[in-house]
């Protein structure tokens, strides 16, 4: 017997939101965020307007703010009301029990086990990882889940692993967080009614926004960072990438689209903003390939432009997104 939350979706033919296609510089942004654009598409509705907090993204000394839709932003926009699942029985006897009750659940969970990592940490590295279950199939142990840009399925062994079928009840093992998102009240707001809550959500997150210009502080410790990259090598690199380079230039992406979005449907002008997040994005982006190049070649570079670039930038779209919101 197979149950869904949402609906019979068809993995192999499944379309991405176009937050997720392959022409933008940063198709993935972090686990959390990416499973959302995907479930509320799946929803028939526009996530695009869940993304002002990434306005408040801040250096937080050791990373970028890994940033995450509010789950009351969640509640007011679309009337997805989502609250901890308390693991006290088996994960898989509650994500039934869950999804029977048309509510989806959102694990961390083991990325060596799901296929769609192939070529990453599928059946070669133990990584944390957010997904959405929204469909199983117990008899032909089969679960449709999102995660990060899509939608995808896995089955048999990679099911019991991720369900820990195999494994022995161990009073010792702490489950990782779960969740579990009603989605029998949607709220149904008109796009324009839509828009305009989400211009109210930006000026919630515009007043949350770092008190200084974030790369500035960036800025001081990347030289040194970078030195003690070279020694540490390229994989903790790439990690480090992630959690800062990624998290910053995908948020400030995901803000151009968000601000253009918001201007057509008339709650902005945008002005130059959404090319400043471009270009805030892109100079991100370049920083990474060269910071790459430098701790794999041992070389020393000068990132003190695209740096300055970045900072320049943010100042930029915070001077203007205040006078455009009153703020």
């Amino acid at each position: 017997m197979k149950i869904s939350c949402i609906g019979p979706i068809d993995a192999t033919t499944y379309q991405q939101h176009s937050l997720h296609r392959s022409e933008k510089s940063w198709p993935e942004t972090n686990c959390y965020i990416d499973v959302w654009i995907e479930i509320i598409h799946a929803l028939n509705l526009d996530p695009t307007a869940m993304l002002p907090m990434v306005f408040a993204i801040d250096f937080e000394g050791d990373q970028w703010t890994f940033y995450k839709p509010p789950h009351e932003d969640l509640h007011q926009l679309y009337g997805i009301d989502i609250q901890e699942l308390n693991v006290w029985n088996s994960l898989l006897d509650h994500c039934i029990g869950q999804i029977q009750r048309r509510r989806l659940v959102l694990i961390e969970t083991d990325a060596y086990f799901l296929p769609d990592t192939a070529g990453t940490d599928y059946r070669t590295k133990h990584t944390k990882t957010t997904i959405g279950i929204q469909s199983i199939d117990l008899v032909g142990k089969v679960m449709g889940y999102f995660h990060n840009a899509s939608y995808y399925e896995l089955r048999d062994e990679d099911f019991v692993k991720t369900f820990r079928l195999d494994q022995p009840n161990d009073s010792n093992h702490m489950p990782f967080l779960a969740e579990f998102a009603r989605i029998d009240r949607l709220s149904g707001l008109t796009s324009k009614e839509l828009a305009a809550c989400s211009r109210q959500l930006l000026c919630k997150h515009y007043a949350r926004r770092p008190l200084a210009n974030p790369l500035v502080a960036f800025a001081t410790r990347y030289e040194s960072d970078v030195q003690w990259l070279k020694a540490a090598g390229l994989a903790t690199f790439h990690s480090y990438a992630f959690a800062t380079l990624r998290q910053i230039g995908s948020a400030f992406e995901l803000g151009g689209y968000y601000l253009r979005w918001l201007g057509a449907q008339g709650q902005l002008n945008c002005g130059n903003m959404p090319e400043q997040c471009e270009a805030l994005s892109q100079a991100a982006k370049s920083l990474m390939l060269k910071s790459a190049r430098a701790v794999n070649t041992g070389k020393s570079s000068d990132f003190s432009g695209l740096l300055g670039d970045m900072a320049a930038s943010w100042d930029a779209i915070m001077c203007t997104l205040g006078h455009e919101l009153n703020a």
